[in-house]
């Protein structure tokens, strides 16, 4: 199967890809459905299972599913419209969605949280409805996020990989053997050879156009958060940090006082600023997800703001590389939370920062399989726990700790030949195994770990 790198990467919203991005591209694939059916409808109704329910009100999955409903995108998600829409409808009870009649959706009586066991496809499962005048169920879909931004219904989730046709591209690889075997025999590099099979979906320019705004998106979310101040919203109270850690470091330069360490705390703003700005609801880019969002960015920051010689000219080769990576882990793993912990998240992310930055340091691609690997393999185990429900405590600092892994993966990797003992491959399997072992309470329903040690009130 191929993923694009605009797959990986996905323009969306905060605070989560799984559980707000979701559930709105669900909304927007049950209007299609709805539009396209002989029916007549006039209301909606929608119920949110598994983790989409435990977590749901911290993730904001609620108004997600009512945007959705309303006709609302990730991609073109305005903020100051999105508030308006949401204060309309609860008003009337009402959606008017584009192409469809006034709908009738009252929030507080429409959309339903069941906290019962999981629906048997995925943890984040939805069940959306449309009824006549009669309230009478017309037509009806379960919609599944996996992570990432990616929603599949249930007879997609069900058909697998066989409903989906095969992707004729120059180098199919599936896995990092396979994508190392081909580098070999081409002399190509895994940059090279995901923008060959690229360049078959779109032409040069869509690419580089595409991937150029995918880092001015990324680069403006930091950039805001970096300035931002306050309350992160959600009631446990966490203050941004950023901005008051920048202006520390931005005092410390030229002055003799910082220590080599220091670098650290300039790779951990980066991705703080992206995940303070994901934890209020901001614009971000999934890297692979929101939840992990700051990582890759991070490091990209660092290698441009901090490594002699680092040129954007570049870039496309990093986000290449690391969609390469990250397209592997999805297909042979997970990089949702809800399916395998944060190992999958952040754990993915960073594999996917290594990869790219060995890449752009002129590593040969055993060199980049191994920084991967090392990245991932180091992430292993991961619970996904967040306090509240809300993606602040641990995610927040996880991703400048995720951006700092990957770094000294990358650094790693590069001061040996390529040669290591664990495959990439064997660290994503290994994932998969320990995701598919893991109590379902470390798996982002807030039922475990410090979301239960640590005071959320």
């Amino acid at each position: 199967m191929f993923l694009s790198v605009f797959d990986m990467f996905k323009i969306g919203v905060g605070p989560s890809s799984s559980h707000t991005m979701g559930p709105m591209v669900a909304g927007g694939r049950f209007l299609a459905a709805l539009r396209a059916s002989p029916f007549r409808p006039r209301g909606l109704r929608a119920s949110l299972h598994g983790s989409l329910a435990f977590t749901g009100r911290g993730h904001a999955t609620d108004r997600a599913t009512i945007l959705g409903l309303a006709g609302f995108l990730p991609e073109s998600y305005d903020a100051a419209k999105a508030e308006a829409a949401l204060a309309e409808i609860r008003r009337t009870g009402t959606v008017t969605p584009p192409g469809l009649p006034p709908l009738s959706f009252d929030p507080a009586r429409d959309l339903a949280f069941d906290f019962g066991p999981p629906l048997p496809g995925h943890a984040n499962g939805m069940i959306l409805k449309a009824t006549d005048a009669q309230g009478d169920v017309i037509l009806e879909e379960t919609y599944y996020s996996i992570g990432g931004g990616f929603v599949l219904t249930a007879a997609e989730l069900a058909a697998g990989e066989s409903a989906r046709p095969a992707a004729e591209v120059p180098y199919p690889f599936e896995t990092a053997a396979q994508m190392l075997e081909m580098a070999r025999a081409s002399g190509r590099s895994i940059a090279e050879m995901k923008r060959a099979n690229e360049l078959c979906f779109r032409p040069a320019r869509a690419l580089d156009e595409g991937m150029a705004r995918i880092w001015a998106v990324m680069k403006d979310c930091m950039d805001r958060g970096m300035a931002a101040e306050g309350i992160l919203p959600g009631g446990l109270g966490v203050r941004r940090r950023a901005r008051a850690l920048h202006e520390k470091l931005l005092a410390e330069r030229g002055r003799n006082l910082t220590a080599p360490h220091t670098i650290n705390d300039w790779m951990s703003l980066y991705a703080m600023a992206v995940n303070e700005e994901n934890a209020a609801g901001g614009q971000v880019v999934t890297a692979p997800t929101n939840g992990a969002a700051g990582t890759l960015p991070a490091v990209i920051r660092y290698w441009l703001d901090h490594v002699p010689g680092a040129s954007e000219r570049r870039l496309g080769e990093f986000l290449l590389t690391a969609a390469a990576i990250g397209g592997i882990v999805k297909h042979n793993a997970s990089i949702s939370g809800a399916e395998c912990g944060c190992q999958a998240e952040v754990g993915s992310a960073a594999a996917m920062a290594a990869a790219g930055l060995a890449a752009v340091l002129d590593g040969t691609p055993a060199q980049v399989e191994n920084a991967a690997e090392i990245a991932l393999e180091h992430h292993l185990g991961m619970t996904c726990d967040p306090v509240k429900g809300l993606v602040q405590i641990p995610c927040i600092e996880r991703n400048g700790l995720g951006a700092i892994k990957a770094v000294s993966a990358a650094s790693l990797a590069l001061r040996g030949d390529g040669t290591h003992f664990v495959p990439l491959d064997a660290a994503i399997e290994t994932m998969r195994q320990t995701g598919h072992d893991m109590h379902e309470k470390y798996k982002e329903t807030s039922l475990g770990g410090l979301a239960v040690n640590v005071p959320n009130c």
